[in-house]
């Protein structure tokens, strides 16, 4: 492999000869000069992976040459080595986006080390992370074994999402290997809820972990009896791993208690959400507000009567706070609703849902170019980061940070990428989802699905007396026989929900509270 190249600076490069010795003996190569000029016609004839600067010079200055330079290396990393400690001096050499300052006298240990931060991080970065996980890889396993409760599922989620961050970063190959074990996860994780679901559905809420129907109760309630003015955001279809990359945009701005909570079955909209805004599982829904409720076979929307169910819950409660609901599905109602933040200030609960992460996840289904954009979990992440970064919503968490409000920030459900076909049959009133299916006419493998025959016990609406749901697992998806191979090919490699996943089921739940400045 070709010796790193090194551009050297300096006015008094002679007494730099140990430095420069010492660095070649590490394997660099490097060229030196003792002035700007010379230094700009080195670099139009030769590539650099580092250039070490001087500031004070004869002739052009050494924030003048950095200027330069920049000009015809533009991504060449440029460490100012001075003797200058005048502080407008480092400012402008950081606001012209020099990797490192140093201050003379420098020791070649010091030398190595910023090379080592600018030209070899990349690849330290990935052999320690590497090691690091392949070290962990067992313990994982143990954990994933080990797994008895609910908080068990949750640490060894938040230890599959934070090595799957990690090594996505740090562009490791063994993000095959994390995700064959976030895979086996997902499988006992099934188990798990196939064995307790049922039983936390029909015994008391305190003896279940926090669900869908508790987020009001638990969480919203409690701050409004605090006094404290609150928002209630509520990102759709947004998973733990998404929360995570967004979680470094905002830090600096609020105090963040993270939590998870589990989502019900089926993990969609019309459900979750719906047992969000009312406090009540489906079943209850659909019997004490029929007229806010939506069946599956309706051509209506199925969450179009959010605000009417978060009023039958503050009636529930005989609570006389005021709230505002809104739904924002795009760019410019997000930045009208900035705007009208400053009318909202006297609402006791101002609840928001946000859009974008679920037409994203359905227009990654639909478009081929969208699929390209995010052609696996890392991508999905980038692009879920790149539209906060431009988007208004932002704009609404900065707002948001100097009003003083508490910001509870959560989601309904979240979504897995499914890659395992499963064949399932059913009459033509069969639901669409890939995920879920009820009928009274389904046929399948029982060994494959989670089902419920007994819908009332699970809480759930029984258009029929023998209607039954199943809920796939792990990454699996629902195929009809007919058209088999289309089918699979158009949905291979998707991002769904309903079903039963970590990804799906364990969502976040975060408060943040402004940080006093």
């Amino acid at each position: 492999m070709a010796a790193y190249k090194l551009l050297w600076i300096d006015d008094e490069i002679e007494l730099l000869k140990a430095h420069i010795l010492f660095l070649e003996k590490k394997g660099y190569e490097v060229d030196t000069v003792t002035n700007g000029y010379d230094a700009l016609e080195k670099c139009g004839e030769s590539s650099y992976d580092l250039i070490l600067l001087d500031e004070n010079m004869p002739g052009i200055s050494g924030l003048e040459t950095l200027s330069r330079i920049k000009e015809v290396l533009p991504t060449v990393p440029v460490v100012m080595v001075t003797k200058s400690e005048e502080e407008n001096i480092m400012d402008q050499a950081i606001g012209s986006k020099i990797a490192d300052y140093l201050i003379k006298p420098v020791n070649p240990i010091q030398i190595l080390l910023t090379l080592k931060k600018n030209i070899h991080q990349k690849e330290i970065v990935s052999e320690v992370a590497q090691t690091a996980y392949q070290q962990d890889f067992g313990k994982i396993g143990m954990q994933i074994a080990d797994a008895r409760t609910f908080a068990d599922w949750i640490e060894v989620y938040k230890r599959l999402t934070n090595w799957e961050q990690e090594l996505a970063a740090a562009d490791s190959q063994m993000t095959e290997m994390l995700a064959m074990q976030k895979q086996e996860a997902n499988l006992a994780f099934g188990k798990f809820i196939r064995k307790h679901y049922m039983d936390w559905i029909d015994g008391p809420t305190d003896q279940r972990p926090l669900m869908s129907p508790d987020i009001f109760k638990s969480r919203v309630f409690p701050a409004l009896n605090q006094g404290e003015k609150v928002f209630l955001l509520v990102i759709d279809n947004f998973r733990f791993d998404q929360w995570r990359t967004l979680q470094t945009e905002i830090a600096d701005q609020f105090n963040i208690d993270e939590d998870l909570y589990l989502a019900i079955l089926p993990t969609a909209t019309q459900y979750a959400r719906n047992a969000i805004f009312s406090g009540l599982m489906p079943n209850l829904i659909s019997k004490m507000f029929p007229e806010l409720w939506v069946d599956e076979d309706s051509e209506e929307g199925k969450n179009l009567n959010e605000a009417p169910l978060i009023k039958t819950q503050f009636d529930r409660y005989r609570r006389r706070n005021t709230f505002t609901y809104h739904k924002i599905n795009d760019s410019q109602t997000a930045e009208k609703f900035v705007q009208q933040l400053p009318s909202l200030q006297g609402y006791d609960l101002n609840v928001v849902v946000l859009n974008f992460i679920d037409m994203l996840s359905h227009a990654r289904t639909e478009s081929r170019m969208v699929r390209e954009l995010a052609n696996n979990e890392a991508a999905y992440r980038s692009i879920t980061l790149s539209w906060f970064r431009h988007s208004p919503v932002k704009d609404l968490f900065r707002a948001l940070a100097t009003s003083g409000h508490t910001v509870i920030l959560t989601t309904d459900h979240g979504s897995v990428r499914c890659n395992t076909p499963i064949k399932v049959v059913g009459d033509r009133n069969t639901n669409t989802n890939l995920r879920y299916k009820l009928g009274k006419n389904l046929s399948y493998n029982p060994k494959e699905v989670f089902e419920i025959r007994d819908p009332l016990r699970a809480q759930l609406p029984s258009p029929n007396l023998s209607t039954a749901y199943i809920f796939a697992l792990g990454d699996s998806f629902f195929a009809y026989p007919n058209n088999y191979n289309y089918y699979v090919s158009y949905y291979k490699n998707t991002f769904q929900h309903g079903g039963i996943s970590m990804e799906e089921m364990l969502v976040p739940l975060i408060t943040l509270k402004p940080k006093k400045r």
